[in-house]
């Protein structure tokens, strides 16, 4: 049974009350002031039950409210914790990546500053040799040309 009915039964009971005839000498004429008095205090015996009900359901739903704060304010702290964490496990994967990606590079640059050194060796070696076999057929076309031969 909710307030309003509560409250509309007690005020209706009170008004039963202060109509029923008081049990005494039958003969007696009961006093129409004492009647609409009775009724008065009755209505406001009613009347006051009704402000404590008033009072009692204000004071319930003021705590339903509250419950309701809590549980949304616990239901934003778990959505805040879960993005942090999201955040924080997406931060550990792309520095995972750009670690893996740097040492794949780092790498590749070895191989390639490799190559490079293998390359240049090889060039220099190629370059000495010839050089050295361009020094020596100047060196036996000399002689020969000392010697008299002809070129």
């Amino acid at each position: 049974m909710n307030q309003k009915e509560q409250t509309k039964t007690a005020v209706k009971q009170a008004e039963e009350q202060a109509l029923k005839p008081e049990a005494g000498d039958p003969g007696q004429v009961p006093d129409p002031l004492a009647e609409v008095l009775g009724r008065a205090q009755s209505a406001y015996a009613a009347y006051m039950e009704a402000q404590k009900e008033v009072a009692r359901a204000y004071k319930e739903r003021e705590r339903g409210l509250e419950k309701s704060y809590k549980k949304a304010e616990q239901q934003a702290d778990e959505a805040c914790a879960k993005t942090i964490d999201q955040a924080l496990r997406a931060r550990e994967k792309a520095e995972h990546e750009a670690e893996q990606a740097y040492k794949k590079a780092r790498e590749q640059a070895m191989e390639v500053y490799e190559e490079s050194v293998r390359q240049a060796s090889k060039f220099c070696q190629e370059t000495r040799e010839q050089a050295w076999k361009v020094s020596k057929e100047s060196a036996e076309q000399a002689w020969r040309t000392f010697q008299g031969d002809k070129v």
